[in-house]
């Protein structure tokens, strides 16, 4: 591919990546932020807010009203995975970035196989762990989740180039974000609302693994976004003698600043 145009369309879908991301996560924090306003008995059930020239009062329902108008927030997480996806093609399968130089234990065709197969079995592997007895404990799952996701940082820095591994840990939780919008989230909501519209009480258990999955996205995000960041501080970061621990500090860093954030 001339270079030219490698470059514009890394421009392009890096621009598309970064604009999805914010509509994306900034409605995922508003929701967040707005459930726990309306849980606050001082609320009394509704929220008053003020915004450019209006002003705006808010109510949470158990269930949608009859003949009104449904919205729902899905296609900004599959635009913001799918173009993630496209950039991880265009700056690393293409743009030799893949493997350290001179010092690769892989082919790129082998790491290239490394990296597809690794994204479904992150997410079954999650999936299962926040499915099974393990997960009624919320902290000892989400001890097991970090654990596993420094065991990989680790894994990935010894077989592809320390960048790479870098991006693929923050590509396994991106994926994991979008998958829990469309196999977790969207298919909770679609029967609550058709269990609604039948006229029967809706499963609040569903509501309440939907909601568990938007608060996970909400605690991965931020060290995505600085592991988007970390290709412009390569001395700080990946190019460290020790990346794998710089990277296992800052997602930790990132899921305290998350419950901070979750709190106020």
């Amino acid at each position: 591919m001339p270079y030219l145009l490698h470059e514009w369309l890394n421009v392009i879908v890096r621009w598309t990546h970064v604009f999805a991301g914010i509509l994306w996560i900034g409605q995922t924090y508003y929701f967040t932020w707005l459930d726990a306003r309306l849980s606050d008995p001082k609320e009394e059930g509704q929220v008053w807010m003020v915004h450019s020239g209006g002003f705006y009062a808010v109510a949470k329902q158990k269930s949608p009203a009859a003949g009104r108008t449904l919205h729902w927030f899905k296609w900004e997480a599959a635009m913001t995975w799918l173009s993630g996806i496209i950039l991880l093609v265009l700056v690393y399968y293409m743009g030799g970035l893949m493997l350290a130089a001179g010092d690769s234990r892989l082919t790129l065709g082998q790491a290239i196989a490394v990296s597809i197969g690794l994204l479904p079995l992150a997410w079954l592997v999650y999936d299962a762990l926040w499915q099974s007895p393990l997960a009624r404990s919320y902290t000892l799952a989400a001890v097991i989740s970090y654990l596993l996701l420094v065991a990989t940082t680790w894994g990935l820095i010894q077989i592809l180039s320390a960048r790479a591994a870098y991006m693929h840990v923050g590509v396994i939780m991106g994926t994991l974000m979008a998958a829990n919008v469309w196999m977790r989230i969207l298919p909770a909501q679609r029967r609550l609302v058709a269990t609604a519209r039948e006229g029967s009480e809706p499963d609040q258990a569903l509501a309440t693994r939907a909601k568990l999955r938007s608060k996970h996205n909400t605690y991965m995000v931020i060290p995505v976004v600085f592991i988007m960041l970390s290709s412009h501080f390569p001395v700080a970061t990946y190019g460290h003698r020790y990346n794998w621990l710089i990277l296992a500090g800052l997602i930790l860093a990132g899921w305290v600043a998350a419950h901070i954030i979750r709190k106020h």
